[in-house]
């Protein structure tokens, strides 16, 4: 007997004898050059090969490119490292780059990309949750995300599976603090003098995120104004620009920030940026950090390493226990409305936190009273 040939379109079915595979193979058509476009499914029995070949065929038909069976995890996030961060700072990409070099590549890097789960990547999840921040695990699930979000747009894979899984609750992450008025007060005491008292001054009367003040300009601050003020338009973010359109701001300025700001300049500070260096560059954040914690020492502030972004903090905490409202509060610090101000600065927003007893207090007394 002899076997039937088969018909037009079905394709072929052969051993090969290397692979030691049956292979199904069809013509899906020809490319402008002439050259034939196959498909090709294998398996180690002839059901196996064709049922390949089927779903080859499937994928085809619903527009779905087959990916390099060697493509992996660490091709695609390697890809996005690469061409997936233009603009961003170079800051940024180092950032991006080595918390991928550290916790995904290592761990995920050699799967397959088309073979990854949504099993894999929660339990990867969960092995770094015994370790690092819920914020870290936020950005190194972004970071896999986006790049296999990459990858499928470019037909590498058929699917984003890591946008289907959550975070976990990671460790919690080291909490920021305000400082008190007291605490506020021996600060700036010890502050006189010091080679950053103007910028503490300024950082903590003002509310000024670091980035804007490491930013600011000489341009940019009007010392004999009515009221005296500062424009609070650049950061040292990529390109210069404010966090938010709201960030852009101008402040009017304490008499406290005045008179340091104007010492300050008489001592030949006052062309270019207000805070530099001794050669009139741009201050470096691990620098400013450092002398600020000099100072904090100085004022009795030793149970935790203070960071200048603190001053922030402290700034609405004084506000806040002054009795400013907190939407007069979100527009000093550049919030577009309260919810970023409630979330971030819960801690320091002591009169909204503490309004609903006294108003309870007053409503049962009258009652009482009654």
């Amino acid at each position: 007997m002899t076997t039937a040939r088969r018909g037009p379109g079905e394709g072929s079915l052969y051993w090969d004898e290397q692979r030691q595979r049956y292979i199904a193979a069809v013509v899906i058509g020809y490319t402008p050059a002439g050259k034939r476009i196959m498909r090709r499914g294998s398996g180690k029995t002839k059901t196996e090969a064709r049922a390949k070949l089927k779903d080859v065929l499937r994928d085809h038909e619903d527009g779905l490119a087959i990916a390099p069976a060697n493509y992996t995890v660490a091709d695609a996030v390697k890809d996005w490292l690469a061409y997936g961060l233009a603009g961003r700072s170079p800051k940024t990409v180092e950032k991006c780059t080595g918390l991928c070099n550290t916790h995904v590549i290592p761990a995920l890097g050699a799967r397959k990309l088309r073979a990854l789960s949504a099993t894999d990547v929660d339990k990867w999840l969960a092995e770094k949750a015994k370790t690092l921040s819920t914020a870290t695990l936020g950005s190194l699930h972004n970071y896999l995300n986006r790049a296999v979000k990459r990858a499928m747009a470019r037909d590498k894979v058929k699917r984003n599976v890591v946008a289907l899984c959550g975070i976990p609750t990671g460790q919690p992450g080291r909490p920021s603090k305000s400082l008190t008025l007291a605490e506020a007060t021996a600060l700036l005491d010890k502050a006189q003098g010091a080679p950053l008292e103007a910028y503490i001054v300024v950082s903590l009367l003002t509310g000024a995120r670091t980035e804007e003040l490491r930013a600011l300009t000489w341009e940019h601050v009007d010392l004999e104004g009515d009221p005296p003020a500062m424009q609070v338009w650049r950061s040292v973010r990529a390109g210069g620009d404010t966090k938010t359109k709201k960030s852009r701001r101008t402040l009017a300025l304490p008499a406290r920030c005045v008179a340091v700001l104007r010492a300050h300049r008489a001592r030949g500070s006052g062309r270019g940026l207000v805070f530099a260096t001794s050669s009139g560059g741009e201050l470096d954040a691990a620098n400013v950090r450092r002398a600020f914690r000099a100072v904090a020492k100085k004022a009795g502030l030793t149970d935790h390493n203070w960071t200048p972004r603190e001053l922030r903090h402290s700034f609405v905490s004084l506000l806040s226990s002054g009795g400013m409202r907190i939407e007069e509060i979100a527009d000093l610090m550049g919030h577009a409305g309260t919810r970023v101000t409630e979330a971030v600065y819960r801690h320091e927003l002591r009169p909204v936190l503490l309004s609903g007893a006294t108003a309870m207090d007053r409503i049962f007394r009258v009652t009482q009273e009654a």
